[in-house]
């Protein structure tokens, strides 16, 4: 029974700690970063503290068996950082939040597709139910879109579709290596991926070190590049794709919570109200199937 609760609970703290990510962006925004800045300072102190762990958790070699699923997946993690800061060029950040949002129904049809199979009753009804919260819950109710640019729209689904792709990736399991050594793999290959499209400078031009912006990164680092890859190398594989989808829902709830508390951005009655109802559809299907389970084990024991 633990094991049954405890794979669902680490892609849970693995998709909250991404809901952090885009309030700690605006932080160090306001403190005259610009967001590519903060995201290279992410990705490098990343791969930093990814190097770190390998080397205090293993005494082998790094290994490369099976590097190019792993180089795959380090692509995704930064072309999704990339494609959604482009997004935020044509969008208002809530609409851009709720495009992301649809990696819920995304992943779910590549795991439909992959599996040669339609979800479950209890996974369909789920997805509509989280899809029909995102919109209050991110405060799109009365956002005008009609002025909204149609490469805004393309770029927001891409970064969905990068996103679903990552995490169908990630739940590829290389169980010739290590969890630290594909970190290490993943968090290097997501650097260089940004590094190439962002601001590398930062680096080498005082702007990481000496005007305080290794904060955000360490910050960013552990919370949108360390903790989510490292549970959902363990967990993806153990709970599935369309499972992962559902319950990484649980990122738009705590985006919006985070930036309550830290931003003292105001939250309406509306968006309580979509959170509530994604918090329902992410519950929905471990409740029905843990009473489904527990009533087969009542009929097995009659």
């Amino acid at each position: 029974m633990m094991k049954t609760y405890l794979y669902p609970l680490l892609v849970v703290i693995a998709a909250s700690s991404y809901g952090v990510v885009s309030t700690i962006i605006k932080l160090a925004m306001h403190s005259g970063f610009s967001a590519q800045e903060a995201v290279t300072s992410q990705f490098f102190i990343g791969f930093c503290i990814a190097v770190c762990i390998y080397l205090l958790t293993n005494r082998t070699k790094l290994s490369f068996n099976g590097v190019k699923i792993l180089i795959f997946a380090g692509v995704l993690t930064g072309l999704t950082n990339i494609v959604y800061g482009q997004s935020l060029n044509y969008l208002p950040a809530s609409l851009a939040v709720v495009l992301l949002f649809q990696f819920t129904w995304i992943g779910m049809l590549i795991s439909c597709i992959t599996k040669r199979q339609l979800p479950s009753r209890i996974e369909f009804f789920s997805i509509i139910i989280l899809v029909m919260g995102s919109i209050p819950a991110a405060g799109l109710i009365d956002v005008d879109l009609s002025q909204i640019p149609f490469q805004g729209w393309l770029w927001g689904l891409a970064a969905a579709l990068c996103y679903s792709l990552f995490l169908f990736v990630n739940g590829k399991a290389t169980t010739s290596m290590t969890t630290s050594n594909r970190l290490v793999i993943v968090s290097f290959t997501a650097f260089m991926m940004s590094a190439g499209f962002q601001s590398p400078e930062i680096i080498w031009n005082g702007t990481l070190f000496n005007e305080g912006l290794w904060m955000y990164g360490l910050a960013l680092g552990l919370f949108g590049m360390i903790i989510p890859v490292f549970l959902f190398t363990i967990a993806v594989p153990k709970v599935g794709l369309g499972m992962t989808s559902i319950l990484s829902a649980i990122e738009l709830p705590i985006a919006v919570m985070v930036s309550v508390i830290l931003l003292s951005e105001t939250v309406t009655t509306l968006q309580i109200v979509g959170i509530v109802t994604i918090i329902l559809g992410i519950s929905l299907p471990t409740i029905l199937n843990r009473n489904i389970l527990l009533t087969k084990n009542e009929v097995a024991q009659q």
